[in-house]
């Protein structure tokens, strides 16, 4: 199998670890020194580090009680990186159904994933995810 191959093989792994809610093998699909970028200007915006993925992929879990299921619609790999279009459905604990579109953008080194971007519908995420917050007037969360 391919490099390419191989690491759209670990994307789908991720997914499926994601969908069955199982915290454990998420973050050990991270290299030591890996994280993940959030993009946009949310309250959920930034860089997490490995222990903050831990942390942070529990919480999503609580928020969905009943889970969250992300469909990869497409999938394109060139080789340590695999580019993702994918969606996602489930029921938010304040009862109503969150859905969103994503593009990640997956690197690996050494077969471990080193940096994960997402870029997703941020509305819907302060809408739903944040109960309409905001990050304070002017603070940028992505550096």
């Amino acid at each position: 199998m391919s490099r390419e191959q191989n690491n759209k093989q670990r994307v789908r792994e991720f997914f499926d670890a994601l969908n069955r809610g199982d915290v454990a093998a998420v973050v050990d699909a991270y290299d030591d020194e890996g994280y993940c970028l959030t993009m946009g200007n949310t309250l959920i915006s930034g860089k997490s580090t490995k222990e903050q993925v831990r942390q942070a992929a529990g919480m999503i879990f609580q928020a969905f009680p009943q889970g969250i299921r992300f469909t990869i619609d497409a999938m394109t790999a060139e080789g340590e990186r695999v580019a993702v279009e994918a969606h996602s459905e489930g029921l938010h604990a304040s009862g109503r159904v969150y859905g969103n579109q994503y593009h990640f953008l997956f690197q690996y080194r050494d077969g471990r994933l080193l940096v994960l971007k997402e870029y997703m519908d941020t509305e819907r995420v302060t809408d739903i995810l944040c109960g309409g917050q905001r990050p304070a007037s002017g603070r940028q969360v992505i550096p």
